[in-house]
């Protein structure tokens, strides 16, 4: 229960930490505000550029999950089964 807690608290901690200051958030537009640092984006390319990062990004993440849910081995030693078995 007491690791819960702390992760739990340092999850909230972490976000805080995370988000951009006061000033910085003035700066950007309204979907980035509070998300990032600096100034916001310069022109419509800095919009492609993000847009295609968070794709890969999104992509990989996905793909990850889906070869630990279902690695596809069927051998019971392989290595990617010892995760699922904890």
């Amino acid at each position: 229960m007491k690791i819960k807690t702390v992760l739990a608290l340092l999850m909230f901690l972490s976000l805080q930490i995370a988000s951009a200051c006061p000033l910085c958030g003035k700066q950007q537009p309204k979907i980035t505000r509070r998300l990032t640092h600096g100034a916001g984006p310069q022109s419509n390319w800095d919009w492609v550029i993000v847009s295609i990062v968070t794709a890969i990004a999104l992509l990989t993440f996905i793909y990850s999950l889906k070869i630990l849910i279902l690695p596809g081995e069927r051998n019971s030693d392989h290595i990617k089964l010892s995760i699922l078995s904890n």
